[in-house]
């Protein structure tokens, strides 16, 4: 199973944990879209790890209805759009939500993981 496969299983699975296990110990994730208030990069797996620990307390992803994954001329480097859908956990309202994310590996562990998600989404998020 590749690194995109075992990723959004453990999101279906709500391990958060080892979703961050699979960063590289000096890995990066950033979010060129976060809004104010929210990391716009985050380095090194403790960081991500404490990042996404408490995700499913927020979103509880039922499905991923629809991935595509773009290889490219790169080995190490996929761009992967994909969408969830879910539970809001506080309010219980549905959600549906797209993300586009470059991912860059590197023996197996990611090394940097670009999020293009719609932080819009907050909003109706923490209603």
């Amino acid at each position: 199973m590749d690194v995109v496969e075992k990723a959004l299983q453990l999101l279906l699975d709500k391990d958060m944990i080892g979703f961050a296990g699979l960063w590289a110990e000096d890995g990066v994730a950033e979010f060129p879209f976060a809004p104010d208030g929210w990391p716009t990069r985050l380095e090194g797996r403790p960081a991500i790890e404490d990042y996404v620990r408490d995700y499913a307390k927020t979103l509880d992803i039922k499905a991923i209805p629809r991935k595509v994954v773009h290889r490219t001329t790169d080995p190490d480097v996929v761009v992967v759009e994909f969408e969830t859908e879910g539970v809001v956990v506080p309010t219980g309202e549905p959600y549906r939500s797209s993300y586009i994310v470059v991912i860059t590996t590197r023996d197996g562990e990611i090394v940097n993981y670009r999020d293009y998600w719609n932080p819009l989404l907050l909003e109706e998020w923490r209603a």
